[in-house]
């Protein structure tokens, strides 16, 4: 069941999910002109992630304060929290798209490895930016781009058609739709730079460089020739965390990863993802995750 907060003191509509009993949370709608697609016609967000791709030329996708020709290839990320803007109705004339969205649990509480497939990228921007930036785009190259339509048209006649076994087929199609995600934003750097965001650009390269190691926001402002106010203003305001909490996501990311694929001690792990002490560590990743690092190892690895 989806619903709409209204929005509060000037600020866009949140459309949220939630699933009944029972209900698959995945969905695919064509984005295509006349197509019904909630809330497309006033600001808003949503709190569940979704991406939007278009096989061919055609239409137009407003987020943030941006307006984008689409151009064939292109993929937009959808973080939970991104604002998209309101869209008239011609925008979608000439489109020939897809949208795919879904919510965290999707792909189901037994699947802890292809949950981490789309969770792990290093800098965590194809779904978990902060919303204040607006959708990533990306974009899909051309001998890819069939076969990106032919999947997510699979999920959707999965979707429509519920065949026995449908639930675990749209979770492999959901599964290698993020996968494909994670590989085409492995170079967040170079998007964000297209994307006129050269500050953090270079502010998310100095932390993937440098996340292994103490680092604090002093230096992060120092390799980027600003003040630590002024990098701490800047950041927060696009992309709603401050530096700070994006060296921990970026650590934790790590951190989440050398539990999943290796034997290492807590400790090791640790020092690993920057924490030269363990207990620091260990009550980082508490704070951050809920529960130890040894308990979220046990509960998804097994």
């Amino acid at each position: 069941m989806r619903t709409r907060r209204s929005p509060l003191n000037g600020e866009p509509a949140t459309y949220r999910w939630r699933p009944a009993p029972g209900e698959l949370a995945v969905s695919a709608m064509r984005l295509e002109h006349d197509a019904e697609i909630n809330g497309a016609f006033e600001a808003h967000s949503h709190d569940f992630p979704g991406i939007a791709y278009f096989r061919a030329d055609g239409g137009i996708v407003r987020y943030g304060k941006k307006v984008r020709h689409v151009e064939a290839g292109d993929l937009f990320v959808i973080a939970p929290g991104d604002v998209m803007g309101r869209s008239d109705r011609d925008d979608l004339v000439g489109a020939q798209g897809w949208g795919v969205f879904f919510t965290a649990d999707a792909l189901g509480p037994d699947t802890p490895g292809a949950h981490l497939a789309w969770r792990t990228h290093p800098l965590l921007f194809p779904f978990v930016r902060g919303g204040a930036i607006g959708a990533l785009r990306l974009k899909v190259p051309p001998p890819d781009r069939d076969g990106w339509t032919a999947r997510i048209e699979a999920l959707h006649d999965e979707l429509t058609h519920r065949r026995d076994g449908y639930r675990e087929a749209v979770s492999a199609h959901l599964v290698l739709l993020l996968v494909g995600v994670s590989r085409l934003a492995a170079d967040v750097v170079g998007d964000l730079r297209e994307n006129a965001e050269p500050l953090l650009a270079e502010v998310f390269d100095v932390i993937e460089r440098r996340y292994r190691e103490p680092l604090s926001l002093r230096e992060v402002a120092a390799a980027v020739n600003i003040s630590p106010g002024h990098l701490t203003s800047t950041v927060r305001k696009r992309t709603g965390r401050t530096v700070q909490e994006w060296i921990t996501e970026r650590r934790m990311v790590q951190a989440r990863r050398l539990l999943t694929v290796t034997e290492l001690t807590i400790s090791d792990i640790g020092r690993q993802v920057g924490f030269p002490d363990a207990g620091y560590f260990a009550r980082t990743f508490g704070k951050v995750h809920g529960m130890s690092p040894t308990r979220w190892r046990r509960v998804n690895v097994g």
